[in-house]
């Protein structure tokens, strides 16, 4: 059973959410405020997170950025916040999903299970790109003397692109593979390939993640 820990501060959302998850096989614990949630993770990491952005005692932000100091453990924003500035920052503080409230219960749990697929299926084959080795059980890139923890969305869209050097993979692909669902709004896509392709760009010899206008990425050895 996967233990969801809910960092929200309005009691209607956390009663909600219980209702919601229990049912579906998932372990809820609610955290009223921040300092609750972050006593909550290093008490017992949770196998994923749900982080309100506007809480009483500290930013969402700020519980974000501890968090990911600590750990990769998946996080998903859910917040009334939808300008495209707030999505973005959560995104590069290192979000691994963003929800915008309303939201429907089925897209919820959609986006918990395709960001705790890693953790109930773990893989263990090492993959090879050229002079860059991705190894699933260590969670990390090794390029050359690098060596790259990464984000776990980060880490995904590296295991897929590496799967599939030197052909394209579609956005639909991506997508449906790493966030579970086919979102009409791909700026979480955006943004991850952003980042990892400046991991990259910093060492001689990584692989080059290219654009494919309209169509996907390639990552060429």
């Amino acid at each position: 059973m996967l233990n969801v820990l809910i960092i929200e501060d309005e009691p209607s959302y956390l009663e909600a959410l219980q209702i919601t998850l229990e049912p579906e096989g998932f372990a809820v614990t609610p955290a009223p405020d921040a300092r609750t949630g972050l006593s909550a993770i290093e008490a017992n990491l949770p196998d994923v997170v749900l982080l309100d952005l506007m809480l009483p005692d500290l930013s969402g932000l700020d519980v974000l950025r501890h968090v990911r100091r600590k750990s990769d453990v998946p996080v998903i924003v859910v917040s009334a916040k939808s300008a495209e500035a707030d999505i973005v920052t959560a995104l590069e503080l290192g979000a691994d999903d963003y929800l915008t409230k309303p939201y429907s219960s089925r897209e919820l749990v959609a986006r918990i299970r395709a960001n705790t697929r890693r953790v109930v299926e773990p893989e263990d084959d090492v993959i090879t790109a050229g002079n860059a080795v991705l190894d699933p059980g260590r969670y990390e890139v090794r390029i050359g003397e690098e060596v790259f923890s990464l984000p776990r969305k980060e880490f995904e869209l590296a295991e897929l692109l590496m799967e599939r050097q030197g052909r394209i993979v579609t956005r639909e692909t991506l997508l449906d593979r790493i966030w579970g669902i086919n979102w009409g709004d791909s700026k979480s896509l955006d943004q991850h390939i952003r980042r990892l392709r400046r991991r990259f760009e910093k060492v001689e010899g990584a692989p080059v993640i290219t654009t494919v206008r309209g169509v996907g990425y390639r990552l060429e050895p």
